[in-house]
């Protein structure tokens, strides 16, 4: 879905000349895995002369990675991160610099950090220069618009209901889902979370079921602050995730802790079948 705009004859990208090499992506580099070449070149776009420190660096936009929130957002970085081996340097547009950014930057936001100076979108070539551009009108005709997660304020994680109160909730809900989770630590003795098993349709809305795990995986990914205070131990927690579908926006209203003893989230689920909202 990438297009290479330009002509070699103008070409912003410097010279490689004699002092970059070409080398092997490494296993540790896993969202510049699968993106249809294996080796980079080094020194890479952002500057960094080592593959210690390229490793380093680009993990720390892994998880940003895993948000999905472009389309291009793997490509973009990988563009940098570690370019493709070619007789000179291809820079990303700076059209696809901007639609990552204003895509990506929130996401950013909501863990705290600002949209990286390094990431400047001014430092990029304009699409009429030899660079790396979205065909994003292809992207929209070929995939369909799923709804998106969104950076939002933690709901409570209630502990204490009756059946009825959540079927009440169900009624006034696009979707109820559960799902289990658990936390478990990467090579850099970072914290990941992940989703353990397939999320698990209660009320399903306007929601497909092959989409909704990687929509809450996005969810859980974008709103880490939620899902660290779900996740206090290793142990695998179980949760019943409900909300609501707005001007294409998911947005999760509450969450239940769902344990084994507690008969009343059993209970809902098994009513809400026959029941009729009022």
């Amino acid at each position: 879905v990438f297009a290479v705009h330009g002509f070699l004859g103008v070409a912003t990208g410097f010279d490689i000349g004699l002092s970059t090499k070409c080398v092997v992506i490494p296993k540790e580099m896993g969202m510049c895995h699968q993106i249809g070449y294996s080796e980079m070149r080094l020194p890479n776009l952002m500057g960094h002369t080592s593959m210690a420190e390229v490793i380093l660096k680009s993990t720390t936009w892994q998880h940003l990675v895993h948000t999905d929130c472009h389309p291009h957002v793997r490509m973009f970085l990988c563009s940098l991160f570690a370019p493709i081996c070619l007789d000179t340097f291809i820079h990303p547009c700076r059209s696809m610099c901007v639609a990552v950014r204003d895509s990506c930057a929130p996401v950013l936001l909501c863990h705290g950090h600002p949209w990286p100076d390094s990431l400047d979108c001014d430092r990029f070539p304009g699409d009429e220069d030899m660079c790396l551009a979205s065909v994003t009108k292809e992207y929209k005709h070929l995939h369909k618009v799923l709804p998106r997660p969104a950076c939002q304020t933690c709901p409570a994680v209630e502990e204490f209901f009756t059946h009825k109160r959540v079927l009440e909730v169900f009624c006034d809900s696009n979707f109820a889902v559960k799902v289990k989770l658990s936390k478990r630590r990467t090579v850099f003795d970072d914290q990941e979370y992940n989703i353990e098993c397939q999320a698990e349709f209660i009320t399903q809305g306007s929601l497909l079921p092959y989409e909704t795990q990687s929509m809450i995986q996005q969810w859980l990914l974008i709103n880490e602050k939620c899902t660290q205070r779900m996740t206090p131990t290793h142990r695998p927690m179980m949760y019943l995730l409900v909300g609501n579908i707005k001007e294409g926006i998911i947005l999760v209203n509450q969450v239940y802790h769902w344990q084994r003893k507690d008969s009343q989230l059993t209970l809902a689920t098994q009513k809400w079948r026959y029941h009729k909202c009022l």
